[in-house]
């Protein structure tokens, strides 16, 4: 007769979901590193770079090194940091999706866990293919929480593989708040403000973005409209970005979004 303990394992085992089939890795544009294993993005429908306004630096230095990463030449890892909705992730997945357009072999992979990126690394390495790793939004309460993802960048035991590269988007350009107390408690300050700044200092290529004047705002919201040939009021566009306290590229989509919806249209 079995051993309990084996029967329950065995009962759990048939209860447990089995993991995920992983897709093709050189097959789709895009996927989704979920539950360990590689899922193809269900749509990926990048914006046009020439939507993405007030980005121009931006844009063409991303560009450039996807398209370097796509060659198989050496490439950056990307930080792309600053204000809230100013096109930080619209940008990356443009720059792929330019690149892609362009021939280039390059896919991007979304993750949400940085446990999973030796899982991910092992997969991706022997393939003959390059590999954006996107980790959207990231920040870390404490220097110690990011000293994985840097040894992860940059001279760990289980380092990047040379087909792929991170590119991160964050709202703080250090990733890691700078903790006046934390200092003045220091031996060295001095030390802990370089643990702060450490990871940062891992990325390659770091892009800024900026809060927008009212013109630009106003100036994307033009190009937006023309693009949908939705009209609009520019008095009424100021009011929508200062109901929402902000002025930014992501609240000048939501207007438009706004205005197609009143004319019954969809966004396409």
């Amino acid at each position: 007769m079995a051993d309990p303990l084996e029967r329950i394992a065995a009962a759990l085992d048939r209860l447990a979901p089995p993991p995920p089939p992983g897709d093709d890795a050189a097959a789709h544009p895009a996927y989704v590193w979920r539950s360990g294993a590689l899922i193809a993005a269900r749509a990926f429908a990048p914006l046009p770079l020439d939507l993405l306004m007030r980005v121009d630096k931006q844009k063409l230095a991303l560009v450039e090194n996807m398209r370097r990463l796509a060659a198989g030449a050496a490439a950056q890892d990307v930080l792309l940091w600053g204000a809230r909705g100013t096109g930080k992730s619209a940008l990356v997945k443009a720059a792929i999706g330019a690149v892609q357009a362009d021939g280039g072999d390059v896919a991007l992979i979304e993750v949400g866990d940085l446990d999973a990126l030796p899982g991910l690394f092992a997969l991706l390495a022997p393939v003959r293919r390059s590999f954006a790793l996107f980790l959207d939004d990231l920040g870390f309460d404490a220097p110690a929480e990011a000293r994985t993802l840097r040894s992860l960048l940059e001279g760990g035991a289980e380092a990047r593989p040379d087909n792929v590269r991170l590119i991160v988007t964050a709202n703080r350009r250090h990733l890691v708040p700078r903790d006046i107390a934390e200092q003045d408690g220091a031996i060295n300050p001095r030390d802990s403000i370089d643990d702060q700044l450490a990871l940062a200092d891992r990325f390659g290529l770091s892009l800024g973005f900026h809060a927008l004047d009212q013109d630009g705002y106003c100036a994307i919201v033009a190009v937006y409209a023309a693009r949908f040939a939705l009209p609009y009021d520019a008095a009424e566009a100021v009011n929508w970005a200062t109901r929402r306290g902000s002025r930014s590229g992501r609240v000048a989509w939501q207007y438009i979004t706004e205005l197609a919806g009143r004319e019954g249209r969809a966004l396409r």
